[in-house]
C-alpha cells in the first residue's frame, strides 16, 4: 500500500531507546521516513542510530527528557533545522516505575509519572503542533495503554496519566482538525519490554496472559504496523481515536 509509505517525511519518536519506542522507530524508518529519536540514555540511541541508518533514511539523535519543556522546544527546533519540516510524531516516552499499592504512593512518585507520561506528552504535542499547524499537515500519535480504560491493581499513577493522554488526544484532535493536523492515540496491551519484564515474571504474569484472549503477550515488532498506519496517509480520515493493540485484552 503506497499510502503506508513515509518516503521523504520526517518523523520523531520519543522514548525510542528501548522497547515499544525502539520498535516503532524501526518501523517508521522501514516505511521510508527520516527519523529523529529521543531518549534519556544516549548510549541506547547510539545503538539504534546504526540500525536505522541501514534503512537508507536520515537519522537524528536527540537525547533528553520530555519532562523538560525547554528541552522539548530545543529538540523540535533541531528537527526543523535538520529537514525543514515535521510530518509525524509518536510520543512513546513513559515510565511506570512503581508497582505499589495506591495508599503507599508518594507525592514524588505520583509527580514523576505524571510529569513524564502526561506533561511530557503535552509539551511534545504543543511544540510539534506549532510546526505542523504552520505546515497545514501532520500526524501525532500519543502512546497510551489499555489501562487508560481498564483497571488494574497498583498502577494508579500510570493509569491516571494514560487516561489523561487519551483525553488530551481527543481535545487536540478536535481543536486542530480544521488546520490539517490529526491526533490519535495508540493503546498497547502487554508486550515483552524492559518496562514490563518484572511484572510478567512475577505472579501477575500468569494472570495477564490468562486475561488475554490470544493467550500471550505481544512482541514489540507487532506494534510497528499500527504506528505506521496512524502516522501515514492510510489513516488520513482518522483523528481523535484510540487504536488498541492488545491481543483482545479490552474485548473481555
Amino acid at each position: 500500500m503506497t499510502d503506508m509509505r513515509l518516503d521523504d517525511r520526517t518523523a520523531w519518536v520519543t522514548g525510542a531507546g528501548k522497547g515499544l519506542g525502539r520498535a516503532i522507530a524501526v518501523a517508521l524508518s522501514e516505511a521510508g521516513a527520516n527519523v529523529a529519536v529521543t531518549a534519556r540514555t544516549a548510549s541506547d540511541l547510539e545503538q539504534l542510530e546504526s540500525e536505522l541508518a541501514g534503512h537508507g533514511g536520515k537519522v537524528l539523535v536527540l537525547p533528553g527528557s520530555v519532562a523538560d519543556s525547554a528541552a522539548v522546544l530545543a529538540m523540535v527546533e533541531k528537527i526543523t533545522d535538520w529537514t525543514g519540516r515535521l510530518d509525524a510524531v509518536v510520543n512513546c516516552a513513559g515510565v511506570s516505575p512503581h508497582f505499589t499499592r495506591s495508599e503507599y504512593v508518594t507525592d514524588g512518585d505520583w509527580r514523576h509519572v505524571l510529569d513524564i507520561n502526561l506533561a511530557g506528552t503535552f509539551y511534545c504535542c504543543r511544540e510539534a503542533g506549532k510546526v505542523m499547524l504552520e505546515q497545514g499537515s501532520g500526524s501525532i500519535v500519543n502512546v497510551s495503554s489499555v489501562h487508560a480504560s481498564t483497571g488494574f491493581e497498583r498502577i494508579a499513577a500510570y493509569a491516571a496519566s494514560k487516561g489523561g493522554v487519551e483525553a488530551l488526544t481527543k481535545s487536540l484532535a478536535v481543536e486542530w482538525a480544521d488546520r490539517g493536523v490529526r491526533v490519535n492515540a495508540l493503546a498497547p496491551g502487554y508486550f515483552h519490554t524492559d518496562l514490563s519484564s518484572g511484572l510478567l515474571a512475577s505472579k501477575w504474569g500468569e494472570r495477564i496472559v490468562g486475561s488475554t484472549p490470544l493467550g500471550r503477550v505481544g512482541d514489540v515488532e507487532e506494534l510497528g504496523g499500527a504506528a505506521v498506519f496512524l502516522a501515514s496517509d492510510a489513516s488520513r480520515f482518522v483523528t481523535g481515536t484510540t487504536l488498541t493493540v492488545d491481543g483482545g485484552w479490552t474485548a473481555r
